[in-house]
C-alpha cells in the first residue's frame, strides 16, 4: 500500500497506519480523507492484517480537517440554486462521515496511539477506534465550537457512549483542552504515558497480543461490542447466539483447545 498522506506497513499481522503530513500537524486535506477511507476499507479485507495501530508522524497525532479544505466549502456558494447548494454541502459532510465510519466498520480492532495534538476531526477519528492510548502531553479538543461549526462527523454521536454525557457537553460547549492524564481519568483513553516511546511500546505489545488470538473470534468480538452499543441486551444476546451458531464450530476452536491441553501456543490461520 502506497499513499501520499499516510504510511502503511504490516509486520507480524499488525498494520501500522500513520498520518504523514507532519509539516501540517497531520491535518487532513481532501486527498487525505479519501486515502484514509481507502486504507481502512483495504485493511478490512486484508487477511494478513489482524489488528491496526493508528499513529501520527512528527510532533502531533492529528490536527483534524485542513483549514483550506474547510474553507473550500465556499465553493458551494457558486451554485445559484439554494436547494442545490444545500444538497452538495450535505453530500460533502456525508462523505467525511463515511471516512470516519470506515474506521469503525473495519473488522480489525483499531488502537489509536495519540501524542500531542488531537483536534477537531482528530477527536472524530479516535472516537471511532476501539481503544485509545496517549502521552501525558497529548490534548484533545472539540475545536468546532470556536470555528462557528457544530461538530458533524462523529464526535457528538460516539463520544457520549465513551464518556459521561456531561463531560462531552462541557468539551463540546467550551472547546477546552483535555490533557493526557485527565483523558485517562475520565476514560477517554485507556492509559496515558510519560513519553511517546513508552506509549508505542505498550500499544505494540497489546497489538501483538491481539494478533496472536483467533482472527475469527476477534472479528466476531468486535462485531458484538459494536452491535450492543446501539441495541438492547435482548437484541444483542439474540445476535451473538446466531453468530456463534454459525461460527462456533471452527478450526480455531479446536486449535485453541488442543493448544491449551498440550500447553503450547496456538497458531491460527488468517
Amino acid at each position: 500500500m502506497e499513499y501520499t498522506s499516510f504510511k502503511v506497513e504490516i509486520t507480524d499481522h499488525v498494520a501500522r497506519v500513520s498520518f504523514n503530513r507532519p509539516e501540517k500537524a497531520n491535518s487532513l486535506h481532501m486527498t487525505a480523507w479519501e486515502e484514509m477511507q481507502a486504507i481502512f476499507e483495504e485493511l478490512h479485507v486484508t487477511p494478513e492484517a489482524r489488528v491496526i495501530v493508528l499513529t501520527g508522524e512528527g510532533k502531533n497525532f492529528c490536527a483534524g480537517i485542513d483549514l483550506a479544505t474547510l474553507m473550500d466549502m465556499q465553493r458551494f456558494g457558486g451554485k445559484k440554486c439554494d436547494g442545490r447548494k444545500r444538497e452538495y454541502l450535505r453530500q460533502f459532510i456525508l462523505k467525511l462521515q463515511g471516512t470516519i465510519t470506515a474506521i469503525e466498520k473495519c473488522r480489525k480492532p483499531v488502537l489509536a496511539a495519540i501524542h500531542r495534538a488531537c483536534i477537531g476531526g482528530g477527536v472524530d477519528i479516535v472516537t471511532a477506534c476501539d481503544m485509545r492510548y496517549c502521552t501525558d502531553d497529548a490534548y484533545f479538543t472539540i475545536k468546532e465550537v470556536d470555528l462557528g461549526l457544530v461538530a458533524d462527523i462523529g464526535t457528538l454521536q460516539r463520544l457520549p457512549t465513551i464518556l459521561n454525557p456531561g463531560l462531552v457537553a462541557e468539551m463540546a460547549y467550551t472547546g477546552r483542552k483535555v490533557l493526557g492524564q485527565e483523558a485517562e481519568k475520565i476514560g477517554l483513553v485507556n492509559q496515558s504515558f510519560e513519553s511517546q516511546e513508552a506509549m508505542m511500546e505498550r500499544v505494540m505489545e497489546l497489538a501483538k497480543m491481539i494478533a496472536a488470538k483467533s482472527p475469527l473470534v476477534v472479528r466476531g468480538t468486535k462485531e458484538m461490542l459494536l452491535y450492543k452499543r446501539d441495541r438492547s441486551v435482548e437484541d444483542a444476546l439474540d445476535h451473538v447466539a446466531t453468530w456463534n451458531a454459525a461460527m462456533l464450530m471452527s478450526d480455531d476452536l479446536m486449535e485453541a483447545f488442543q493448544a491449551s491441553m498440550q500447553k503450547k501456543v496456538p497458531v491460527f490461520e488468517n
